[in-house]
Formats: structure tokens, C-alpha cells, sequence
């Protein structure tokens, strides 16, 4: 199973774990999965088309890409989402 980085703002939703496992493919199915365990999770992590949310931005073993919930994962991926910087 993978493992998901909770970032704090999401804790709540976990009950405050910080690390939680979870099946899936790929991104978009690990997304899937945390919604299924924790109701809401999905909610603040993709926007209505279903893409990720521009605040927020998933690493996947410590590197991001282009193929956003497409990205594979396997059962030694870790995950992060973390949330976007921005400026100007």
C-alpha cells in the first residue's frame, strides 16, 4: 500500500493520523481510497472537473509531474500533498 503524508490542514479528516496506507494504482485511486476511508478528503483535494485543486500539489516519492491523477503509484510510493506556493 502506499503511504499518504496528511498535511495538517486534512489531519481532521483523519482523525489527526498524520500517515495513513492505502490501495491504488494511481494517484487518482489513492484519492479515491482516502475519500472511501475518510469521507471529504476527496472534496478538498480535487476541484469540481476532478483535478487537483491549484492550492494543492502532490509529490509523489519526493518529486512532482505533469501527469497529475494519472501518476502511477505503487505499494512502496509515498505521497505528499502539499500546498502551492504562490507570490508575486
Amino acid at each position: 500500500m502506499a503511504t499518504v503524508f496528511i498535511p495538517s490542514l486534512l489531519e481532521g479528516l483523519t482523525g489527526g493520523a498524520r500517515t495513513v496506507e492505502v490501495s491504488g494504482r494511481n494517484l487518482r485511486q489513492v484519492i479515491n481510497a482516502l475519500d472511501e476511508r475518510y469521507p471529504g478528503m476527496k472534496e478538498r483535494l480535487l476541484d469540481e472537473d476532478g483535478a487537483l485543486i491549484p492550492e494543492i500539489m502532490a509529490a509523489i516519492d519526493g518529486e512532482t509531474n505533469h501527469l497529475g491523477l494519472l501518476q502511477p503509484v505503487t505499494e512502496t510510493t509515498e505521497i505528499q500533498f502539499v500546498p502551492a506556493i504562490g507570490g508575486g
